[in-house]
């Protein structure tokens, strides 16, 4: 359960510091035979900070309980 409750805490803590995850997709915009131009997206992904303190606060407890 240590192993658990450290990576809960951990992906938490990311989750409240960084607030979401962000990534860049490349979409096709132009296609006319051999001629194609791309341009990139960037796509954000939020994550509510309730949910990091949630899985924080979780971790915290499982290490609670595993010392009792």
């Amino acid at each position: 359960m240590k192993p658990l409750a450290i990576v809960l805490i951990a992906l938490g803590m990311l989750g409240v510091i960084w607030g979401g995850i962000t990534y860049t997709r490349s979409e096709k915009v132009v296609d006319i035979g051999p001629v194609e131009i791309r341009k990139d997206k960037k796509t954000n992904i939020p994550i509510p900070p309730l949910i990091g303190l949630v899985g924080v606060a979780a971790g915290i407890l499982l290490l609670a309980r595993e010392r009792s």
